[in-house]
């Protein structure tokens, strides 16, 4: 996803943080990424969090992960 949105770093967009989906506007170029609201995350030992996918693969994690990965939707309500 970082890749896709480099090469338009020095250009007007727009983040709409969704519950359901994250959307990423570019002027010119319209909707450049449309991606569900999912993080997967590990902790470690010390307590930390890990980010390990975000969007369509986080979201294909949702109910399938092992103890120590969570799939969540950070959003809700409104709220993260």
């Amino acid at each position: 996803m970082m890749q896709r949105l480099s090469r338009f770093f020095a250009q007007d967009m727009a983040i709409d943080l969704g519950t359901a989906n994250t959307l990423v506007y570019m002027k010119n170029h319209g909707i450049v990424i449309r991606e569900p609201s999912v993080v997967a995350v590990q902790k470690d030992h010390r307590g930390n969090f890990e980010v390990l996918a975000v969007g369509e693969e986080a979201k294909r994690m949702l109910g399938r992960t092992p103890g120590s990965i969570t799939a969540i939707r950070p959003m809700k309500d409104g709220v993260i």
